[in-house]
């Protein structure tokens, strides 16, 4: 009797789901068949002017949630590379849609597919929706919205920006859903990115076979904060990148790339754009595994045949941090005997280092510079991390506290530190560094120095 009892409920549980989800499907296909019509209606509405968002919201509120305006000949490059055959009843999503440039460009050409948009702001909201009442838009958080439905494009401008405290960092409005965020995207890790989370949740909106298509800086293809990005693009889908450079958006010089996920696929292709007419293919791999992405060419196998790569003998190093040297009471602000300054970048040339200016405007006594990091005890070399990409290098032979940049201590006694900075500061070393990464990032990484490649010949003692 109780199996039975629990037979009969089953059944009845079951026929409820059943009942619901052909209520939900019912209601999805009713939106969508009603907006369809909409769209018909509006075919021939001639566009309605709309003025880009930094002139409608103010500049602190636009920076806050990390939003720039598309240019339109960058809208239309995307959708021709977009790679879609027939546009027709396709669900088209654009996240953070703002004022739907994406979707705007699309229903003009192809009205026939049904369109949405998620908006955050919501004075931004409300103009578009006035604008665009043909359009399915939501008034919610892209990274909370929790969609019933797939999608067969997602395509857009995802904001851009860390998430933290105003004084830091641009996109502070989001600071108290951070840690919500986190508990979310798989991906999220260090000083993540906010459009980082935005590709994480946009290729689980597509079905198979469908496509992302963002507009993104290329910090991505080479920051650590973004390898578990990296390694979900792998495993989602193909990723195809076409790099268009810096100064894309106007008053801006963030370098940046077009990015196409097709889910389903393997693989990646790269591409460079060197105006909208002229791409140039680089290279096209069926195995990617999520590895930093590179500009790697004939030229550059041939640059790093017999060598070894430089995190192979030498333990890279930051600085201590500001705060940590501020903080320390043998600090001081005020020059006195003993008392030398603590470093930074500018006090770093090529081959040589300023020992007497104190840009920092901190002082500490050179014979406890090991009190803040063990190295700088030792004879080693200190390489640029701030030099808008090019390798700068020189020996601190002097032992001194240093408040910024990359620190190379030897693994070795063997190395020879002289011929090793002489050798990172050559222009075939900056030529290499160049072709490789482009202007993908203006700091130089750690990553990228442990992977640079150094003469076997280096190790006076021979091979390590």
């Amino acid at each position: 009797m109780l199996n039975l009892g629990l037979k009969k409920r089953a059944k009845h549980m079951r026929g409820k789901y059943i009942l619901a989800e052909a209520k939900r499907k019912s209601l999805v296909r009713g939106l969508e068949a009603k907006t369809l019509n909409n769209f018909r209606s509006r075919e021939n509405e001639p566009p309605q002017y709309k003025a880009p968002i930094e002139q409608i919201l103010d500049k602190e509120t636009w920076k806050s949630y990390g939003a720039v305006s598309t240019p339109p000949e960058i809208v239309s490059f995307m959708l021709k590379l977009s790679g879609v055959k027939t546009w027709e009843s396709l669900r088209i999503l654009e996240p953070g849609a703002g004022l739907c440039e994406f979707l705007e460009k699309i229903y003009q050409n192809h009205p026939n597919n049904y369109f949405y948009g998620v908006e955050a702001n919501r004075d931004i909201y409300d103009i578009a929706h006035s604008l665009f009442p043909q359009f399915h838009l939501i008034l919610e958080d892209f990274l909370l919205w929790k969609p019933e439905i797939e999608f067969d494009l997602v395509i857009g401008n995802p904001p851009y920006g860390i998430i933290g405290d105003q004084s830091h960092y641009p996109i502070h409005i989001l600071k108290k859903k951070k840690e919500a965020y986190k508990a979310i995207f798989s991906t999220w890790y260090g000083k993540y990115n906010i459009y980082g989370a935005f590709i994480e949740k946009g290729i689980n909106l597509l079905k198979n076979g469908g496509k992302l298509i963002f507009i993104l800086p290329t910090t991505f293809m080479v920051l650590d904060e973004f390898k578990l990005l990296r390694k979900f693009l792998a495993l989602s889908g193909k990723a195809i990148i076409y790099y268009l450079g810096p100064k894309i958006f106007q008053g801006r010089t963030v370098a940046t790339v077009i990015l196409i996920c097709e889910k389903g696929s393997k693989g990646i292709e790269l591409f460079e754009v060197k105006n909208l007419k002229e791409i140039i293919k680089c290279y096209e791999r069926s195995d990617y595994e999520g590895g930093i992405i590179k500009f790697e060419s004939n030229d550059s196998r041939t640059f790093e045949k017999g060598k070894i790569a430089l995190g192979e003998v030498f333990d890279i190093h930051f600085a201590a941090r500001s705060p940590e040297i501020k903080n320390h009471p043998k600090t001081s602000t005020r020059a006195g005997p003993g008392l030398v300054p603590a470093l930074t970048g500018r006090n770093l040339h090529k081959g040589w280092i300023d020992y007497e200016k104190c840009f920092s405007g901190l002082y500490f006594p050179v014979s406890d510079a090991k009190l803040l990091r063990d190295f700088y005890g030792i004879s080693h070399i200190v390489v640029g991390h701030t030099k808008a990409g090019k390798v700068v290098s020189a020996i601190d032979q002097k032992c001194y506290p240093w408040r910024e940049e990359l620190h190379l201590v030897p693994k070795s006694r063997e190395l020879d530190l002289e011929k090793v900075a002489e050798y990172l500061n050559s222009e075939p070393v900056q030529e290499y560094m160049k072709n490789l990464y482009k202007e993908i990032t203006p700091h130089l990484t750690m990553t990228q120095l442990k992977l640079l490649p150094i003469p076997f010949s280096f190790a006076k003692g021979g091979l390590l």
